[in-house]
């Protein structure tokens, strides 16, 4: 918490550009501080696959978790790939809440 504002950070797949702003938009308003990523490179930002950019934001990512109360799932139709699994599974490591966008289902 950042005074009285839980902080939470986007996880997802970047190729769910849209859902990711609506996400942020939405938690905002709820009073929340929303920490998101800073390129979608499955959504047209073709800088994040030069070399070494997409190990340095994942890195990154997982700093911006160390920061937040919780992280919140964009998982569209229930999609998790290998790297929100990996963020997943470093915010339970270090005793993050996890909250979805939509439910998981047991599979």
């Amino acid at each position: 918490m950042v005074g009285k504002f839980k902080v939470i950070t986007l996880c997802g797949s970047t190729r769910f550009k849209d859902q990711f702003l609506e996400a942020q938009k939405r938690l905002t308003l709820e009073g929340n501080i929303v920490i998101s990523v800073g390129l979608f490179g499955h959504s047209g930002d073709d800088e994040v696959w030069t070399e070494g950019t997409k190990e340095m934001l994942d890195n990154m990512h997982k700093r911006k978790i160390d920061m937040a109360d919780a992280i919140y799932v964009i998982n569209v139709g229930g999609y998790i790939g290998e790297s929100t699994r990996s963020e997943i599974d470093y915010a339970t490591r270090h005793g993050k809440e996890i909250l979805y966008m939509e439910p998981q289902s047991c599979k």
